[in-house]
């Protein structure tokens, strides 16, 4: 990778991951918060509805926003075309959940849904006026932008949903928590953003569009309605309470990815884009993607896998227990992750969004038979299926890869392998201070700055690559910062 693509890369990634995690943190802990003040029952509830929304938030941008993205030569007339084309989208998609809320309800046999539904379902809306400037901000590389509207619209949802919580609201806090989080991010958004839709629109700009675009949105719909079916099948099969704990055991360790990969994912695919026709440059960015989120991602998913018990008793108290379980599948299942994200990049980059829907097919048809056959006995065996299907799904991903980047499996296993045989051992030695049978709170505070000292002091002894690759990429980023 060129000098100058490293620093550019490097300075958005830095504001894109400082937005995720001061995003992530806020809501981390006022999830925490509400965890201690509602019922399982109360998230159960929006669990419920989630699985309806989020299939409906696809539709939102109808993978035209990735078009935005991918296209050498977009301007504003595409912008604009997708802006008024998507906002139409969003209102009647909005209708459409609005008419169909009773009829939500009554499949989960629960009359009080249908307003919770109608409300938080305003969100599609309100998506719709931020969508492209998203798009617009990702392809300018203005990551900042995405840094102070995130945690505005993050911040005042925490301090209105924790307000509402301690008045009694119950689930309506949680409603409206999410509700002012879209509404303050798209309103700060809009606010810093230059960009805005001209008084222009081109049917034939939006079908060029739409040919790259309504593959990645089949694409994002099949993955979205594939991840949201378990809930559905758990929802309706067992109890709201059955859903709140695997959807607890997976938020912890779903939080940690999400602020990786959605950085990587941000900054990556515009810098892989780019360079799409130079396969070597984009094979050395898929590499080294693979390489150094999996050694940064690789150690907390094993810390908290190993740490699972007492991080709950303390954070979440002795009520969501029945959810570590799920927290350590899903741990191993995420740890993974890193393949499946800078795989998928490179073939989006390439433009070939062929391939990428050839594949969720045949992912979607793997998993989907692993569910059916498992979802008879039990939660905790659809949960596993999971960690199945993620297996062989990276298999599936890295495929096409194989022949485009002369990059297969095996090579990205063994490009992988070193970060996670050292977690697995900084799992093992953290594991022993639970033998001391301290409290919780002592126990943690120990293991965390073990486990830290292990996994870094064990990677400068064996001189790593990712370690040396990420201390040089901080050494250099401190000059830059002491030049200043």
């Amino acid at each position: 990778m060129a000098k100058s693509d490293r620093n550019s890369v490097l300075s958005n990634f830095i504001w894109r991951f400082a937005e995720r995690c001061g995003a992530q943190l806020v809501t981390f802990i006022v999830s925490i918060v509400l965890a201690r003040i509602l019922a399982p029952e109360d998230y159960g509830q929006i669990a419920l509805i989630t699985v309806f929304t989020t299939i409906m938030q696809v539709f939102v941008d109808s993978g035209l926003g990735l078009a935005l993205i991918q296209k050498k030569d977009a301007d504003d007339l595409d912008f604009s075309s997708v802006f008024y084309f998507n906002f139409a989208v969003c209102l009647v998609l909005y209708a459409v959940m609005f008419v169909v809320a009773p009829f939500i309800a009554n499949f989960y046999k629960d009359t009080t849904l249908t307003p919770i539904i109608r409300v938080i379902s305003l969100t599609i809306v309100i998506s719709g006026v931020k969508g492209i400037q998203q798009s617009y901000v990702s392809r300018n590389m203005l990551f900042k932008r995405f840094f102070f509207s995130t945690l505005g619209g993050t911040i005042f949802s925490a301090f209105l949903g924790i307000g509402l919580a301690y008045a009694g609201f119950g689930v309506w806090a949680i409603v409206a928590q999410q509700l002012s989080n879209t509404a303050i991010d798209t309103l700060i958004l809009w606010l810093t953003v230059k960009w805005r839709p001209k008084r222009m629109f081109s049917w034939q700009r939006l079908k060029g569009l739409l040919s790259f675009g309504w593959k990645m949105l089949t694409s994002s719909l099949l993955d979205t309605i594939y991840n949201n079916i378990r809930s559905l099948i758990i929802g309706k099969m067992y109890s709201s309470s059955d859903l709140a704990y695997y959807n607890q055991g997976k938020q912890f360790p779903n939080t940690i990815v999400n602020n990786i990969n959605s950085s990587i994912d941000s900054v990556l695919l515009p810098s892989m884009a780019s360079a799409q026709d130079d396969r070597a440059r984009v094979k050395s960015m898929t590499r080294r993607s693979i390489k150094t989120s999996t050694y940064i991602m690789a150690p907390l998913m094993m810390g908290l896998a190993f740490c699972a018990k007492p991080i709950v008793q303390v954070v979440l108290t002795d009520k969501w227990l029945p959810c570590v379980p799920f927290l350590r599948i899903f741990c191993i299942t995420y740890m993974f992750y890193p393949i499946h994200t800078a795989n998928l990049n490179a073939i989006k980059a390439m433009g070939r969004s062929d391939y990428f829907l050839k594949l969720e097919i045949a992912k979607k048809i793997v998993g989907l038979g692993l569910l059916f056959s498992t979802m008879w006995f039990g939660v905790l065996v659809m949960a596993y299926s999971l960690l199945v299907n993620s297996v062989l799904s990276q298999i599936i991903n890295s495929w096409p890869n194989r022949k485009l980047l002369n990059y297969g499996y095996l090579e990205q296993l063994k490009d992988i392998l070193p970060g996670i045989a050292l977690a697995v051992f900084m799992g093992f030695c953290v594991s022993l201070i639970g033998l001391l049978h301290l409290s919780n709170g002592i126990t943690l505070l120990i293991q965390i700055p073990f486990g830290a000292a292990v996994y870094i002091g064990m990677s400068a002894i064996l001189h790593l690559e990712s370690y040396e690759y990420l201390l040089d990429m901080v050494r250099q980023l401190l000059k830059k910062i002491v030049k200043k």
